[in-house]
């Protein structure tokens, strides 16, 4: 692809007007390709501010941006007018200290995190460990708290620690985020398997029955937002929910973590999905309504029509 003038002029001015610049797929709050994601919380851990441009908006940036750095891939970093690279080299500088160095930013700590690994998964995971001689077992955790066991040599920049006789690597991001971590097996009706606490993870989605609702909304001690769209709300309102639409979405951005967020739909699917979104954001009570409006017009207020043709 050749390069034109216009697109060119239009990349450099983004990248001279600003310090950090991520040019990705999506947008930070909602990137949409994995390696976008796992740079954005790279960035989000480190910077409160940063520049990012969606190239999914822009389909000659897309391509353009490839041609002016000679860098084939999307994610690609920029700081200060140069091109760091894409996620891979981002990640290497993270866990180096480099990254932190170049942006000017206190040097991570890199103490070993507290992690407790129980009898009974020490002996499940040497006897999975017992063909893999010469490697170690790395244990990641991302940015949305999803864990993951991987086995591969050590690269030399991970953090280390030995507990209950198994020696296991964490890249930076993911030690800070493992302190604390108990690594258990469990037997249960539905198989065995690892089973892994992590004290530092949000809090997950709560259920919040119709009548709690109906509770909370008199004393005006929760949001609620209703992620139906307009052609569902006409066939049944509920008075006080405010629907999800770009001001509701900015607005509730620029609450506190801590504020009190129920999400509402027809039977209670699309709104669990809604509230693990701003749950990963970072919000720490959030509550989906069991049933949705459905159960609200069968057990609170009948006078609310209930309708079919909708999850």
């Amino acid at each position: 692809m050749t390069l034109s003038d216009t697109t060119r002029e239009k990349i450099e001015n983004i990248i001279q007007q600003n310090r950090v610049v991520l040019f990705m797929k999506g947008t930070p709050k909602s990137p949409m390709c994995g390696f976008s994601s796992k740079t954005v919380g790279l960035l989000d851990s480190i910077l409160d501010d940063y520049e990012s441009v969606d190239v999914l908006e822009d389909q000659e940036i897309r391509e353009g941006i490839k041609v002016y750095g000679n860098w084939p891939t999307i994610p690609q970093l920029y700081i200060d007018g140069e091109l760091v690279g894409g996620c891979d080299i981002v990640t290497a500088m993270f866990n180096s200290s480099e990254l932190h160095e170049m942006l000017g930013v206190e040097a991570p700590d890199r103490t070993p995190p507290e992690v407790t690994i129980t009898d009974a998964a020490a002996e499940k995971i040497r006897e999975a460990m017992a063909d893999h001689e010469g490697i170690g077992l790395h244990f990641a955790i991302d940015a949305n708290w999803q864990s993951q066991f991987n086995v591969a040599p050590a690269e030399g920049h991970e953090i280390s620690v030995e507990t209950n006789g198994i020696t296991m690597y964490f890249d930076l991001a993911s030690a800070q985020r493992a302190n604390g971590a108990i690594i258990d097996w469990v037997d249960t009706l539905q198989g065995s398997g690892l089973t892994i606490h992590l004290p530092g993870a949000p809090e997950p989605v709560k259920q919040m029955s119709v009548s709690e609702l109906k509770n909370r909304l008199e004393d005006n001690s929760v949001i609620l937002i209703d992620v139906r769209g307009n052609e569902e709300r006409a066939l049944a309102n509920l008075e006080g929910a405010r629907p999800m639409n770009e001001e509701t979405m900015k607005a509730v951005e620029s609450m506190p973590k801590d504020t009190a967020l129920a999400f509402i739909c027809h039977v209670g699917n699309r709104s669990q999905v809604a509230g693990e979104y701003f749950r990963k954001q970072g919000f720490t009570n959030v509550s989906n309504v069991a049933g949705g409006i459905d159960a609200w017009s069968k057990e609170i207020d009948p006078s609310v029509p209930q309708y079919s043709g909708y999850n």
